[in-house]
């Protein structure tokens, strides 16, 4: 589970669907289709169109694996900041209703304008 006092998944850089299609395949429920997916060193993030699904890889050799989902019907607010000059990364932080806060930080090739749509789209139902 992730650990919502300090939730924060770093230096996540977009990657193909298929990096992470074998793992959370099984997890879909009918008509749930990934969005997008993210990746930093070991841990993942992929936005469905029904939920984000945090992967934190643990244990030395990584077999081990923390899966939580996060429906966007549980975020209240959400906040982005865009990378700037001298910082080249930019931060998505979700506000979960009787959860707490989870942050995301993305490389700068990671296009935060998008995911802004995306999780405003599902968000603001």
């Amino acid at each position: 589970m992730i650990d919502f006092k300090n939730g924060a998944f770093v230096k996540l850089r977009p990657v193909a669907p298929q990096t992470t299609a074998q793992l959370l395949q099984p997890l879909l429920i009918p008509n749930e289709q990934i969005v997008s997916v993210f990746q930093g060193l070991r841990d993942s993030v992929t936005f469905t169109n029904m939920r984000i699904i945090a992967v934190n890889v643990q244990g030395v050799i990584g077999k081990k694996k923390d899966i939580t989902s996060l429906p966007y019907s549980k975020i209240q607010a959400f906040s982005i900041e865009s990378a700037g000059v001298l910082d080249m990364d930019s931060e998505l932080e979700l506000y979960f209703s009787g959860l707490g806060k989870v942050t995301f930080e993305f490389v700068g090739s990671a296009n935060v304008t998008i995911i802004n749509r995306m999780i405003s789209g599902y968000v603001l139902r």
